[in-house]
């Protein structure tokens, strides 16, 4: 019997997330790592949806903010955390219990397969077939690079003016003779 863990983080060493039936008849996932391979009794897309929320939305409000930046609205990519590079997309709609989700950086190809299938091989050397057509899989690929491009261009460029727009700035200046630092009055 496999040990079923009760609570998984996604992390930026997650390569992908599948759909696992348990033993008794409970939806969960099978997660793969770049060196580790996990059971959890919670299927895919409330991990997901988990993730996202750890970073302060929710798969919902992920997917509607993917939808704003690249206009993608069906099987959209996501972005769990940018900032470590955490961009997933789903292989079905991901509301059906069979849907896979598939961290984007860490593919290294993708081959079609027989019987509309297609192979994944991740940059751990690891591969996973996938029960979704080599054109379908290639445009969520693709699909996942346009939103990762907008999104890090927003991001990057949004606010870059000559005033380097911030909410707040606070800078301090040390000065060894005094007790405490000192507000820089130029700020």
């Amino acid at each position: 019997m496999e040990n079923i863990k009760n609570y998984y983080e996604i992390s930026p060493l997650t390569l992908t997330i599948l759909p696992k039936w348990l033993e008794n008849g409970v939806a969960g996932s099978l997660v793969l790592e770049q060196r580790e391979k996990y059971v959890v009794n919670i299927p895919p897309r409330t991990l997901i949806d988990q993730a996202c929320k750890f970073f302060g939305s929710s798969l919902r409000g992920r997917q509607e903010g993917t939808k704003d930046i690249a206009g993608i609205t069906h099987k959209s990519p996501i972005a769990i955390d940018p900032h470590s590079g955490m961009y997933f997309f789903p292989t079905s709609s991901p509301v059906k219990p069979s849907c896979s989700w598939i961290a984007h950086s860490h593919i290294e190809n993708v081959q079609e397969m027989e019987h509309n299938q297609s192979k994944i091989t991740f940059v751990s050397g690891q591969s996973v077939v996938y029960p979704i057509s080599y054109g379908s899989m290639m445009n969520q690929v693709h699909r996942t690079a346009q939103f990762r491009y907008k999104f890090t261009e927003r991001l990057q460029n949004h606010w870059n003016s000559e005033n380097d727009l911030v909410a707040e700035r606070l800078q301090t200046t040390y000065n060894p003779l005094a007790k405490s630092p000192q507000m820089d009055p130029r700020f």
